[in-house]
């Protein structure tokens, strides 16, 4: 199964989102479910339920959730961590896109994976 994106707050940008459907990534953001103002731990929730890959800049809190739930036996369907402010929409779009194309959503369970590993390899 293809990996499905749900961007939280921290990474949500009308622009990102209109470049990932553009190449038909099937991505939805915290504003379009009804999730604003949620805790980053309901947002996981959210996504887990729903079989979404959540994308986040927020490093720091997503990684320590994710420890929390392995540690407590709960799954995920995996975390992609950014660094918004470091990286441009298109190249946001382009690293998501590899990263999209190298794994399935089975592969993602309960992974964390950092968008700054999935640059150029040039």
């Amino acid at each position: 199964m293809t990996i499905r994106l749900y961007l939280d707050e921290d990474s949500s940008d009308t622009d990102l989102l209109k470049a990932l459907r553009l190449r038909s990534v099937d991505v939805v953001s915290t504003a379009e479910v009804g999730m604003l103002k949620q805790s980053d731990e309901e947002q996981l929730g959210w996504a887990a339920e729903n079989q979404r890959v959540v994308y986040s800049s927020n490093r720091r809190d997503f990684y320590r959730i994710h420890s929390d739930w392995m540690r407590d036996g709960r799954s995920h369907s995996g975390i992609i961590l950014g660094h918004q402010q470091r990286y441009s929409i298109g190249e946001q779009t382009y690293r998501l896109l590899r990263l999209i194309h190298r794994f399935t959503a089975e592969e993602m369970q309960n992974r964390v994976e950092f968008l700054s590993n999935w640059g150029s390899t040039i």
